[in-house]
């Protein structure tokens, strides 16, 4: 019962934050409806690789800021800006991408895919500031401790999250090809929108901890 906690936190948390559309979740839609389910399962992997790092390196960092409210704060008031513009970004900058006509594509082999996964997780700095701050979190209601075994059973868990929803977006996209063309098309659409929101909800918790 010790661990389930920390461990269902990050399971439940890896959920929320991947499971909106984008860039490393499409792409192993993507790979998997033109390469097949064995080289979309290899970028997952690789990216999945990535993530338990960067889980693992936000939780150790957490911890050095547990006792540094100010410092929290000041990670809310960069991310409040970061999700600001990223919001003006893709919903009034960006371009919808348009779809392309089917053609053939050369499969690409599995090593090459495992690294494409490394590599576009690598280029999401997304997880490390939000495991960051939902490990803080869970620490101030007594649901989290940093302590070794406790951060392994939190970034498994985080880990394990993160595969399902990947591997969930393989198999759910397999189903519905027909309609990943239009969920494309307002991709950015989608993407501004969740960062809108998070963007509100960072600012809430700026305005609650300065006039709360």
């Amino acid at each position: 019962m010790v661990y389930l906690a920390p461990f269902l936190s990050g399971f439940i948390a890896a959920i929320i934050g991947i499971i909106p559309p984008g860039l490393i979740n499409m792409t192993a839609a993507k790979i998997n409806l033109k390469e097949g389910k064995k080289n979309a399962m290899w970028f997952v992997i690789g990216a999945v690789f990535v993530i338990f790092l960067q889980v693992y390196l936000a939780v150790l960092f957490a911890r050095v800021i547990d006792n540094r409210p100010d410092v929290v704060t000041l990670m809310r008031e960069i991310g409040f800006v970061i999700f600001s513009i990223l919001t003006i970004y893709f919903l009034f900058i960006a371009k919808d991408p348009k779809t392309k006509k089917k053609s053939k594509i050369k499969k690409s082999s599995k090593k090459s895919r495992f690294f494409l996964g490394m590599l576009l997780s690598g280029l999401n700095f997304f997880p490390i500031p939000y495991y960051v701050v939902v490990s803080v979190t869970l620490a101030s209601y007594n649901l989290f401790v940093f302590e070794n075994t406790v951060i392994f059973t939190f970034v498994l868990g985080s880990v394990l999250g993160s595969f399902a929803v990947l591997y969930s977006y393989i198999g759910f996209f397999g189903r519905i090809e027909k309609k990943t063309d239009y969920i494309m098309r307002n991709m950015n659409t989608i993407i501004g929108s969740i960062t809108g929101l998070v963007a509100i909800v960072t600012l809430f918790n700026i305005l609650n901890y300065y006039f709360g």
